[in-house]
């Protein structure tokens, strides 16, 4: 129990939990598509791009990734790039774990009265449903977990780059920088792969076009967040105390010091 009683252990076993249910739960989610103008009763925004015009689209897993961002660069703030590469890596083995489950679920033979049961609320055939929510396709699957796996790597080399630079100061630099990099691949790698690559087979038009407005839509909330940033900061210093905080930034800026 000795090591369970040590506060930075608690701390990382914390983050770890948020940032493995976050990401689960957003690739489960993200199978829902919806409209931000609808849900926030605005008019459509009707964006043009690279000969392309649209409304905002997103899927249900933008509502977490942003808190899989925020995860990220704290644990890179006080694990640094072990921490955040260990957890990454278990994070792509947990999502592969869960969608090789689903698809055994929607392979196992549904029983009869359960195929009708909700017909009358509109899903007249739940095995069809089930399978078309938790059976996304296998190049969505590869191409969001490739491109999590990339971006994630590319977030925390840069993180730390910057903290080399300018040092302890300026949090919301290294976390709003490594992000702009990081999911400038991440938006467009995914697209790629599920969608130009995959059976759709998108012309490079709409993948730009559908990749810019995505990107645009990640950095937005990246800068939204920065001051929850601060916050779990604050909170996890107090926790620590702020000799501990500071021992482990430092062991996080500088490993096998």
């Amino acid at each position: 129990m000795s090591s369970l009683s040590n506060r930075a252990t608690r701390l990382f076993i914390v983050l770890s939990g948020l940032f493995l249910t976050n990401a689960l739960m957003a690739e489960f989610i993200g199978v829902k598509i919806f409209a931000l103008e609808d849900t926030l009763g605005l008019p459509p925004f009707d964006w043009r791009l690279f000969g392309q015009s649209g409304s905002l689209s997103f899927t249900a897993g933008v509502m977490l990734w942003p808190v899989v961002f925020i995860m990220t660069d704290i644990i890179n703030e006080y694990f640094g790039m072990r921490g955040v590469r260990f957890i990454s890596w278990l994070a792509v083995a947990f999502i592969v774990y869960a969608f090789a489950f689903a698809f055994l679920a929607i392979w196992l033979a549904p029983a009869g009265w359960w195929v009708t049961v909700n017909a009358e609320r509109g899903v007249p055939d739940m095995q069809a449903a089930f399978a078309n929510v938790f059976g996304q396709g296998l190049w969505t699957i590869a191409g969001s977990i490739t491109a999590f796996m990339i971006g994630q790597l590319i977030d925390v080399a840069i993180f730390q780059r910057i903290r080399k630079l300018t040092g302890e100061r300026w949090i919301w630099l290294r976390a709003t920088g490594s992000t702009a990099v990081s999911q400038l691949v991440d938006s467009f790698v995914v697209l790629y792969i599920a969608f130009v690559l995959g059976p759709q087979q998108w012309p490079i038009d709409l993948f730009l076009a559908v990749g810019t407005v995505n990107y645009g839509y990640k950095m937005l909330m990246a800068v939204l967040m920065i001051p929850l940033i601060y916050l779990a900061r604050r909170m996890i210093e107090r926790y620590l105390g702020a000799a501990e905080s500071v021992r482990l930034r430092a062991e996080a800026a500088h490993p096998g010091t």
